[in-house]
């Protein structure tokens, strides 16, 4: 069945996948709450915190941060959580700590930062990342590259929005009206843009 957009269902559709999506919210959160951590993301780490025994001190526990694989416990017991992560993360720049002696807060830097996590460990309740609001993030906050490509698409929305030209396009004839200065003995009265 192919997804319409929601303004073009009728109200007792709109209702009816309301409904549905309601449904699908509360089984999700129930799989979630069944296990045994708590997480939360943004596009560039994941966060989970653990719960352990009151008392729990830094050498009783066993943690394994690897770039494809996780694991948390108490030593020569089961672990709480252990698998291989759904996505690969930079192990150098993640991190746990225990806090009160009674959790453990795991810090996962994701490799690639452009994805939403469905799960932490593979095999785990998988959430829907389409239902996922970001938080708002300042432009200041983000990478050089990250932010130029942000704002290149800010100001494209912005001119199409107002029927103007694209950043691409405002290249383009600029490039052409450069051309057209360095070589004036040429005709360019039948010359058009496309936008292929």
């Amino acid at each position: 069945m192919s997804e319409q957009p929601v303004d073009a269902l009728s109200p007792a559709e709109r209702a009816a996948k309301e409904a549905q999506d309601k449904l699908e919210k509360q089984k999700e959160e129930e799989e979630q709450a069944q296990l045994p951590y708590a997480w939360r993301q943004t596009l560039q780490d994941v966060d989970i915190t653990i719960p352990v025994p009151k008392g729990t001190r830094g050498r009783d526990l066993e943690v394994v941060l690897k770039k494809n694989q996780f694991k948390v416990g108490l030593k020569g017991k089961e672990p709480i959580v252990e698998g291989e992560l759904c996505q690969s993360i930079k192990v150098d720049d993640s991190t746990w700590t225990l806090e009160d002696q009674k959790e453990v807060l795991v810090h996962l830097e994701k490799i690639n930062q452009m994805q939403w996590w469905e799960n932490v460990v593979k095999g785990a309740p998988k959430i829907n990342t389409q239902r996922i609001q970001p938080e708002n993030s300042q432009l200041s906050e983000l990478d050089g590259e990250t932010r130029a490509m942000v704002e290149k698409m800010m100001f494209d929305q912005r001119q199409k929005s107002m029927g103007k030209p694209d950043s691409d396009t405002l290249k383009k004839e600029e490039m052409f009206a450069k051309f057209k200065q360095q070589h004036p003995e040429m005709d360019f009265s039948n010359a058009k843009f496309s936008n292929e």
